[in-house]
């Protein structure tokens, strides 16, 4: 581990003034910084972070105008350092200037360029930041933490043909000689530097004001107004209903939403200006997806709840990264289930972001919510399930606990009382039981959950005397090898049961707050089922005995178990098989009640543990049985949805079709994927436009057994479109190709210019997923190490690319070789991610060595 220390605090900035000119011919950038500091101890140099830019010149002005020079500048690479070092004692209040240059990067970090296409298909190049978590350092020198804020007023010079954007409005526009323009913005708030944005391009924009009166916009690449509407609807809509949640009006004048071509993450909550990756903002009402429109609703909902919890309120170190990421994860389901009560959200909000977390949640490699980090490699590998996923989940059972009055007040408590600060969880948890408006002691409950690793498994037994039932209640960590602990661990969890007599109501609501419990449910008979957990709201897994699961079984059937709670059956129970303790062929023989079921959620839940399965079966004889079994579970679905949309069908049949439909061209079915190869024959010759919906099903069915004229032929779709989402699509299902030598055509298209940097990982991995790919990627990815560590290095996307290039191997031979790979080769910022996906391979081997011979059998 690298040896980091945070800056000394010796020296506070309290304003920048900061002018910045971005060159697009020669990619590089000028610019001058005037620091109004306040000095708290005799000191001779000051330390601030500055990385990949170089101080042309540096002074300090005095209170009575006198200059102080530097009498020498040395950087620190490794620390993301520059001290200045002064020729006298630097005075308590003073101006720190300084000019400097840097370059306009190809990383999606820092200050950065983005290329883009005119109208007319002229390349250009827009100049875009991305400062989170560390990055501002590389725009322009500062005291890069989150805790050390300032105000900040923010010039731009730049061609007058030009459109330039930061966080505040602009104040003042002067033009200048050679058709430059400087433009000058209003002072901002007090705020973080991560926070800071600037972007120069050429933009179309779409504008409305929010019933409150804010001025929102959506900017969008040229001649594509009207797909930022759809954004800007939900934006308008957003403000207003988090200025009433919170209790506090958005304090900005204006918000401006931003779709830009490269961008490494999905969107950025920059105050007043928020910028987007392209697919993650922009709706064609033609070619765009309903779970894309869902996806974008959800993500502007996120980064708008960031303006409050985050940037009005910011964690003081990334230790607590969780109270933005997690608080804006839930907080995003509750502002799109007001907005689209359709869309069914909090049931999806199981399968998106619990069920990932508890799976991630129980390797031995996980990490607390809560974790030590220094230096910015460490920072950028927090940015997982853990932080957002996980924090997101137990914000949402304690929510279910508090009850929302109580919960909204503690968060009106929260903002009010530490606006424009910092603050630990520690002042989260105070401020809620200041809104619960009892004794109730919070902080005891939710640094079991915070401060510890993992999460329980709660066994229940049941013994029936008279009309009663006996429940004997017990907990332990649950550990997806189904280890036991190396050590105690203990959290206090809420518990609720609800029974067959009526499965809507609480029957028993308390915190076990020891490791065993006995609960009498009254007037219950013996061959009624008992449910913890009911709505799959606290974060922990159950286990029953045999006899308590089987009497789920009609209740499954019928479906009058609720559909939240046939989800947290099966995923449980998949879960309970990784760690073998209960047999795959018992949860199999489970699934089968589910043939009746309608809900797309409860289909999600399913297919996402019978997709691990197929894959991990795909190393074995078994895997053309198991397709088969695949096919016979979802054809009876796919047969009642039919290929076309009917009038005025539900949101969630519309995702169903496209899931299962997904799932037997995965599984090889035949008639599926002719009927999905005749209508992209009728797509691509304008016969019946596919649905945007369908694309992908169709797109994965035409090249799972596409020869290289098919792959020809998708390139130039490919190349036709310009919207980026279509471009995803296609991408992505090349990945599909069982054609080996086409495999490797594939990799070569994703490493060409044709591909966004943003997008080649993606790419690579659809070859990882796929079996006759996995090693081709894997081998890819071991040859051009160097390469793929200088394009991704310092950001997300270079774990995720380890992530699924490993993870879905299942052989102890294929861990040692990856273990033994990244201990010859050092890939900051991974070190955890390569652990957790050694660790799952293990798993897989280990299941597959336990249960092959009776699946095979089952299988039959």
């Amino acid at each position: 581990m690298i040896e980091f220390q945070r800056l000394p605090t010796n020296v506070k900035p309290t304003n920048y003034d900061i002018e910045l000119k971005p060159d697009m011919e020669k990619f590089a950038f000028t610019g001058k910084i005037s620091i109004k500091i306040e000095v708290n101890k005799t000191l001779t140099e000051i330390t601030l972070n500055a990385l990949e830019i170089n101080i042309v010149k540096a002074n300090l002005v005095k209170d009575d105008n006198s200059t102080l020079n530097t009498k020498s500048i040395k950087y620190s690479t490794e620390n993301e350092t520059v001290t200045l070092e002064f020729e006298e004692v630097v005075p308590q209040k003073a101006t720190l200037n300084m000019h400097f240059n840097g370059i306009l990067n190809d990383k999606m970090k820092g200050f950065y360029r983005s290329k883009y296409f005119t109208t007319n298909g002229e390349e250009r190049h827009a100049a875009v930041t991305q400062f989170e978590a560390t990055d501002a350092r590389r725009c322009f020198p500062c005291w890069d933490e989150p805790a050390i804020k300032a105000t900040f007023d923010i010039s731009i010079v730049v061609p007058q043909n030009r459109v330039a954007l930061s966080n505040m409005p602009v104040k003042t526009n002067e033009l200048l000689d050679d058709d430059l323009q400087k433009l000058s913005f209003e002072k901002t708030p007090i705020m973080s530097t991560y926070l800071v944005a600037v972007v120069v391009g050429e933009f179309d924009f779409v504008e409305d004001k929010s019933s409150d009166g804010v001025t929102v916009r959506v900017y969008t690449p040229l001649g594509k107004k009207e797909q930022g509407l759809f954004a800007l609807k939900v934006a308008t809509k957003v403000l207003p209903y988090y200025n009433d949640y919170f209790k506090i009006a958005y304090p900005l004048p204006k918000m401006d939403l931003i779709a830009i071509a490269d961008f490494s993450a999905g969107a950025m909550e920059n105050w007043g200006l928020i910028t987007y990756r392209e697919t993650f903002v922009l709706v064609d009402p033609d070619n765009t997806s309903l779970i894309r429109k869902q996806s974008i609703a959800l993500t502007v909902g996120h980064e708008i709840a960031h303006q409050w919890f985050g940037n009005l309120v910011t964690m003081e170190w990334w230790t607590h990264l969780w109270l933005n990421e997690g608080y804006a994860s839930f907080v995003e389901f509750l502002c799109v289930n007001h907005l689209f009560p359709e869309y069914d959200i909090w049931t999806q909000f199981v399968t998106d972001m619990y069920t990932k977390a508890l799976e991630l949640d129980a390797l031995q490699n996980s990490h607390p919510i809560e974790v030590e980090v220094g230096h910015p490699t460490e920072i950028d590998e927090i940015f997982d399930e853990i932080s957002y996923n996980k924090g997101a989940s137990i914000i949402r059972m304690l929510h279910n606990y508090l009850g929302d009055e109580a919960f909204r007040k503690g968060m009106n408590v929260y903002l009010t009382r530490h606006q424009y600060g910092n603050t630990s969880t520690e002042n989260l948890w105070k401020a809620l039981e200041e809104g619960s408006g009892s004794d109730m002691r919070i902080e005891p409950i939710m640094s079991t959950w915070v401060k510890q690793k993992g999460y329980p498994v709660i066994s229940v037994s049941c013994k029936q005397h008279e009309n009663k039932r006996h429940l004997k209640i017990s907990q332990e960590k649950f550990i997806a090898d189904g280890s036991k602990p190396d050590s105690e661990y203990f959290w206090m969890v809420p518990i609720t049961i609800s029974t067959a007599q009526d499965p809507s109501k609480i029957e028993k609501s308390f915190i076990l707050e020891t490791k065993n419990a006995e609960v009498v449910i009254d007037n219950l008979p013996s061959e009624k089922w008992i449910k913890l957990n009911p709505g799959t709201v606290s974060y922990y897994r159950t286990r029953y005995t045999t006899d308590m699961l089987l009497q789920f079984v009609p209740a499954i059937r019928d479906m009058t178990l609720p559909p939240l709670d046939r989800l947290g059956l099966i995923d449980d129970a998949f879960a309970l098989v990784q760690a073998g303790q209960i047999s795959t062929v018992d949860v199999l023989q489970l699934i089968d009640a589910y043939r009746n079921e309608t809900n797309f959620t409860v289909w999600t839940a399913i297919t996402n543990s019978l997709s691990k399965m197929q894959a991990i079966l795909s190393h074995t004889q078994v895997s053309e049985k198991f397709n088969k079994y695949g096919q016979n579970l979802y054809a009876p679905v796919a047969e009642k949805l039919g290929w076309n949309v009917s009038k005025g069908e539900h949101h969630l049949s519309t995702l169903l079709r496209s899931l299962v439909l997904h799932r037997l061209i995965s599984f090889s079915c035949d008639e599926t994927i002719k009927e999905a190869k005749q209508r992209f024959e009728d797509h691509i010759n304008g016969v019946n436009l596919l649905p945007a919906d369908l694309r992908s099903v169709c797109y994965k069915a035409v090249l799972q057994t596409g020869d290289l004229s098919t792959f020809e032929q998708m390139l130039k779709l490919y190349r036709r479109t310009d919207l980026h989402e279509e471009k995803d699509r296609i991408s992505r299902a090349l990945g599909s190709i069982t054609n080996i030598d086409l495999l490797f055509e594939v990799i070569k298209f994703a490493m060409s210019e044709e591909v966004r940097a943003q997008d080649a990982v993606f790419i690579i991995v659809a070859v990882a997923l796929n079996p006759k790919g996995r090693d081709i990627a894997w081998n890819f990815f071991k040859e051009n190490s160097e390469t793929l560590l200088q394009k991704y290095q310092g950001g997300f996307l270079l774990a995720r690319l380890v992530k699924y290039l490993t993870e879905n191997f299942a052989s102890l031979e294929m861990a040692k070789e990856i273990e033994l790979f990244f201990n010859k080769h050092d890939f900051p910022g991974t070190e955890r991610t390569v652990k957790q996906s050694i660790e799952t391979i293990i798993l897989n081997a280990k299941w597959l060595e336990r249960d092959l011979d009776k699946i095979a059998l089952y299988l039959c």
